[in-house]
């Protein structure tokens, strides 16, 4: 199992992470909880730039906020020295309150706003990442009405299907994202045009959770012969990177990854390489504890654990049926004797978390600890049953601090109107 790096079996026999007894967690702070670990968190950081750096000096690392975008997880992963890749004025809004160097700043997304384009103009942000050729309009039309300078990447659709889920699946021809390449010479010349506008590079994104290096060369390719044709001084090779939620997942290691993609880029002066890691840097630095409530077996069937969260915190198995591992922090060592089925408290029958898990014997009260939640679970919750979201915890060093607060009674009501 995938745990933070931090983690281990305290002298109580109870799972902690970050110096923290994560029963000691749930009792003061509640369950659900979202428990991130600075130490994982910083490590992946510098993992990605230090790796890039030694194979390919002329390398940014840009965070996609996407991933866990809160303001206190935004400023250490800045304090790393990482920029943000952002897909809306809100997280753009976020990182900027994490004092993130706007000069970092990559905006994505394949409908951005007139207004957000203006946002981002007014905070001098780095790069508008520009998926279609409304957008390269829109950025010139408000360009010229700000008398703001917009430098800019072209998203191009590679072509290059990744063996992930389809949802996951970003590079395929047949996408909502990205230029045809076919389109790019009449593009680039529109862009030389403009006079506020300046193309920089080109920007592809193959896919999320991806457990295969070929995907990612065979896009670093694609780019590298766009930068020479074209005369480039940016290729962006977007994030993708997967993490082992299960014993049976092998992604490439960061410093695997970065070695690759340097050996086709032979000429290490020719361009500037950026990666936009998301999953693979917070992924594994958080878990998420809940409450064991009821148990409902049912003879020769299955046998069903209820916990106090479910897809309204963690939506990605009924989205995408994506696998989790988990185990018992008040008992992380016992013999596992029985298959369960962990189900949600949502009024859903498709609320499942995880699926015929050997555990130990599960009972009431017991603190469930699923590992590999730090990605798309905080990012991606709703208040579905007018639930509130849950609280998310830094631990470091046997300190746990609230990064964001449980949301309460008064908190689901405060936009409603009479």
């Amino acid at each position: 199992m995938t745990l933070p790096i931090t983690a281990k079996v305290n002298p109580r026999g109870h799972l902690e992470i970050g110096g923290c007894d994560v029963l000691d967690l749930a009792r003061e702070f509640g369950t659900p909880l979202y428990v991130m670990d600075e130490a994982t968190l910083r490590d992946r950081c510098r993992q990605y730039l230090k790796s890039f750096r030694t194979h390919y000096p002329n390398s940014e690392i840009i965070f996609a906020s996407k991933a866990l975008c809160a303001i206190g997880i935004s400023e250490i992963i800045a304090s790393e020295g990482l920029g943000f890749d952002v897909a809306s004025g809100g997280e753009l809004y976020t990182v900027l309150e994490a004092d993130a160097d706007p000069k970092k700043i990559y905006f994505h997304g394949n409908n951005k706003s007139p207004q957000e384009i203006k946002e981002g103009l007014e905070a001098g942000i780095g790069r508008f990442v520009v998926d279609n050729e409304q957008e390269l309009e829109n950025l010139d039309m408000i360009t010229k009405e700000t008398g703001l300078r917009a430098h800019i990447l072209f998203r191009i659709n590679p072509g290059i299907e990744a063996h992930t889920h389809e949802f996951i699946q970003t590079g395929k021809i047949d996408s909502k994202f990205g230029l045809q390449l076919s389109s790019l010479d009449r593009l680039v010349q529109k862009a030389k045009k403009m006079k506020l506008v300046e193309l920089k590079g080109f920007h592809a994104h193959i896919g999320s959770q991806i457990l295969d290096i070929k995907p990612f060369i065979a896009e670093i390719e694609l780019l590298l012969e766009l930068t020479k044709k074209y005369g480039a001084e940016e290729m962006n090779m977007g994030g993708g990177l997967g993490i082992a939620y299960l014993p049976q997942h092998t992604p490439p290691s960061i410093d695997h990854l970065a070695k690759e993609i340097s050996k086709v880029i032979k000429d290490k002066t020719m361009a500037k390489l950026i990666v936009e890691p998301g999953r693979s840097i917070v992924g594994a630095a958080g878990v998420t504890l809940y409450n064991v409530g009821g148990i409902k077996d049912i003879p020769d069937i299955r046998k069903y654990v209820f916990i106090d969260g479910g897809m309204a915190d963690n939506p990605r198995p009924i989205l995408y049926d994506a696998k989790y591992d988990a185990l018992l922090g008040n008992k992380p060592e016992a013999d596992k004797v029985e298959a369960v089925t962990v189900a949600g408290r949502f009024c859903e029958s498709g609320d499942i978390l995880i699926k015929d898990i050997k555990l130990p014997k599960v009972e009431t009260g017991d603190t469930l600890v699923v590992a590999c939640t730090g990605a798309y679970n905080y990012s991606m919750a709703s208040n579905y049953n007018r639930v509130g979201r849950p609280a998310m915890v830094l631990v470091n060093n046997g300190d746990a601090n609230i990064t964001v607060k449980r949301e309460s009674y008064e908190d689901l009501i405060i936009n409603d109107a009479i």
